[in-house]
């Protein structure tokens, strides 16, 4: 067996499992959860039409790169989302479709990472668990950048040393954040563009939820359009993750893409296609329709901000929590222990919540999620409200 196996940590939601094992909750109370990041809103009908119309499509063989018209979708909604230059992303060296963003983000590190050498991947904390276990089955060892309140919630680049960039070959952003819903500014974008090309590492930016943000005028920044502005316009260096999970209520689909320079996803492709992940030809369909159309997009972000709104009015009063930059998610300060909370709320109110501290690694005597929970704002508006009003029975008890 492969060892590097052995150095992999239990899964959130299964240390959650653990630590609600024998409790019997309050049997008045229908469960309600806010734990996993899991659409719940309907998947929109052109892309459940289009997906039934070319079921056919299973009878043949698909290209690991996917199709033309795909790329071409993707490459179109790219260019428009990021006012990327027209004439900047070829679509058959610089975009390739994937089975969704984690199976890419796991699959990445595994194509780009050089383990004879001292491979350090950075990556935020908390973060989403699949950047440490594709760092440690890469070989590399990984490097938490705590990601604080003092900080808007963004890993500080000024405190990492020059060794540690020397030996960085990856870094892993998520922007918006996951579970912060912090979104990483311009200049701090430019900082570490800068940093990678004088220390000549990768950054793979995960923007799954840049879709889902409050002010229709103000869309998160992503990292080709940041690279683009001060004149990266082959995207060195640079590679984005964007999937239609969140972004089109369909998590099911596993349908996403990476993006960005030529170079490297050349040799990722080559690598995707050993490892036999090609997207099948009715999910390729889907997601064309799925990218050509808008206007399901804007009515998703009106139902979270709607959601947002009638929680963060319940809530705000009681407890540390305020509206993030972006995603669905609420980063709530506790002021007691998060298992504790966790295991708390459970059993007196049937409402599951994600300790931040499963979230995050110890770094130096600190876990930057400790004393936090993690609020998926998925469920349906009245069942989002009903879950706000118990954390606020449960904390005014």
């Amino acid at each position: 067996m492969n060892s590097d196996l052995n150095r992999l940590q239990p899964y959130p939601f299964q240390r959650i499992n653990e630590l609600k094992a024998g409790i019997t909750p309050s049997a008045d109370k229908a469960l309600v959860s806010l734990a996993i990041g899991e659409p719940k809103h309907p998947t929109p009908a052109v892309i459940l039409n289009t997906l039934y119309d070319n079921l056919s499509g299973i009878a043949n063989y698909p290209l690991t790169k996917g199709s033309a018209e795909l790329r071409l979708a993707i490459a179109t909604w790219l260019i428009k989302r990021f006012h990327l230059p027209q004439d900047s992303l070829d679509i058959n060296t610089q975009i390739v479709p994937v089975n969704g963003t984690r199976e890419a983000l796991f699959a990445f590190a595994q194509a780009v990472i050089d383990r004879t050498h001292n491979a350090k991947v950075l990556m935020p904390n908390p973060f989403y668990q699949i950047y440490e276990g594709a760092t440690l089955l890469a070989g590399a060892e990984p490097i938490y950048l705590p990601c604080r309140a003092e900080n808007g919630f963004n890993p500080d680049f000024d405190a990492v040393d020059d060794q540690t960039w020397n030996d960085c070959q990856l870094i892993y952003l998520c922007s918006p954040g996951n579970p912060t819903g912090a979104v990483i500014g311009v200049e701090q974008m430019k900082q570490l563009l800068q940093l990678a090309e004088k220390h000549d590492f990768i950054i793979a930016s995960d923007e799954c939820y840049s879709e889902i943000y409050p002010d229709e005028n103000n869309p998160p920044v992503g990292l080709l359009e940041v690279a683009a502005a001060i004149g990266n316009v082959d995207y060195k260096r640079c590679v984005v993750f964007h999937s239609l999970s969140k972004r089109s209520n369909a998590p099911g689909l596993r349908s996403g893409f990476i993006a960005g320079d030529a170079k490297i996803l050349t040799k990722f492709l080559l690598y995707r296609t050993y490892h036999g992940c090609a997207m099948p030809p009715p999910t390729q369909a889907a997601s064309i329709a799925a990218w050509n159309d808008e206007q399901h997009v804007i009515d998703n972000r009106e139902q979270y901000r709607q959601k947002f709104v009638a929680v963060l009015d319940i809530l705000s009063p009681i407890m540390d929590v305020k509206q993030p930059d972006a995603s669905f998610y609420l980063w709530a300060g506790t002021e007691i222990n998060d298992e504790t909370f966790t295991r708390e709320i459970y059993a007196q109110q049937h409402l599951n919540v994600v300790p931040g501290s499963y979230l995050s690694r110890e770094v130096n005597g600190l876990n930057p999620g400790e004393n936090r929970i993690r609020l998926a704002l998925v469920a349906t508006l009245d069942e989002c409200i009903e879950a706000a009003n118990r954390i606020k029975q449960y904390i005014n008890h």
